[in-house]
């Protein structure tokens, strides 16, 4: 390649490295702002709505903020026994847990089943609702690991809980613990028992297939493992 032409190659890279840590300020930007501001929304849920007016224009999603002590403690315990056990003492990524999902995943792969574990904590699943969405691929999975540590450098690990609680898909139109409450149990996140908080958290894997389902024998089994958990977890 001639000097001109390394030149420009140079120049171009340098341009590129420039912008992506451009784009990354500008992550932490938000990540700074989210830490202050409570979200109206989210990237999951446009994406959610979008889909859903494809097929009704007139459809919409059930989602209302409300802060960390009007939500009952028995989710906060609920959702940490089953999503993320070790959340108030990890650094945001629990490497061990992702490796063994991995594993697991390839080996069910390998038998033709359609059951998947996520390794994911409770701040990369934050990660990935505020700020990317549910797609799946290398590029997008390295930007939730960027946007984790950010997260986790920002944020109390109570304001991540109340940003997680307060976004999380509960459903095929459902967001947060208020509307899944409410659709589900016709209560307040603050009055949810033990019992309902189990059966809530269960279903945050696959919430649509279980809003569409209700309560299968494997939601039910894995609620009474979950309520069975909850005692031994730490909340912030």
């Amino acid at each position: 390649m001639s000097r001109p032409g390394r030149r420009i190659v140079t120049t171009a890279l340098l341009a590129a490295l420039c912008a992506a840590f451009l784009y990354q300020i500008g992550l932490l930007g938000m990540v700074v702002w989210f830490n202050f501001r409570d979200p109206s929304n989210t990237p999951v849920m446009q994406d959610t709505l979008n889909t859903l007016r494809a097929e009704d224009p007139q459809a919409r999603l059930a989602h209302e903020w409300v802060p960390y002590d009007r939500i009952s403690a028995n989710l906060k315990r609920a959702v940490i026994a089953s999503e993320d056990s070790g959340f108030v003492d990890h650094d945001g990524v629990e490497w061990d847990a992702i490796r063994k999902a991995w594993r697991y995943n390839q080996r069910q792969a390998d038998l033709g089943r359609a059951r998947r574990r996520g390794g994911s904590t409770i701040t990369q699943q934050l990660a990935k609702n505020l700020f990317l969405s549910n797609s799946r691929n290398y590029l997008r999975k390295g930007q939730e690991l960027i946007l984790t540590y950010m997260i986790e450098a920002v944020m109390s690990k109570r304001r991540i809980l109340e940003l997680y609680l307060n976004v999380a898909q509960w459903g095929t139109a459902t967001f947060g613990a208020q509307a899944a409450a409410r659709h589900y149990f016709h209560t307040d996140a603050s009055r949810l028992s033990s019992s309902q908080a189990a059966r809530l958290a269960s279903m945050l894997p696959n919430p649509a297939y279980y809003d569409r389902h209700g309560a299968t024998a494997y939601l039910q089994s894995h609620a009474a493992t979950v309520r069975a958990r909850m005692p031994q977890v730490a909340v912030p």
